[in-house]
């Protein structure tokens, strides 16, 4: 049951979760390997999809990570790994777009959104 402080949601419901629960979460392959984890959650401010879920992967201790931007649509909640899991295995993960801690991207730049979403095989958001 999702509760309340004040009046702000949080927690989560059968269907909804709040972002704050969603960064951390775990990210694994159908074999229930991890890939990473999910450090933020990007929202279309015009329309408000979920654009992107932004996963670490890669690196040890926060050294040599690499973010990348999943479009949200790749990504299926299993209750019963209690993560996300995506389609997806390691090597494929290592060639797909992504960038570095001190990299700067325009996640909305829609050459560069058009790009991640043609290399995962799923629409651009924004259509």
């Amino acid at each position: 049951m999702a509760t309340t402080t004040g009046e702000v949601a949080s927690e989560e419901t059968g269907a909804l979760i709040s972002a704050n629960k969603v960064e951390g979460t775990t990210v694994k392959n159908p074999a229930g390997e991890k890939l990473g984890s999910i450090e933020e959650i990007m929202i279309d401010k015009r329309s408000g999809k979920v654009a992107y879920a932004v996963m670490s992967f890669g690196g040890f201790l926060g050294i040599g990570d690499r973010h990348h931007p999943l479009p949200w649509g790749v990504l299926k909640y299993d209750t019963n790994l209690e993560g996300y899991v995506v389609n997806l295995d390691k090597r494929v993960l290592e060639q797909a777009p992504t960038y570095g801690s001190e990299e700067r991207v325009d996640l909305a730049d829609e050459a560069y959104g058009k790009k991640i979403h043609d290399y995962y095989n799923v629409p651009p958001y924004w259509i």
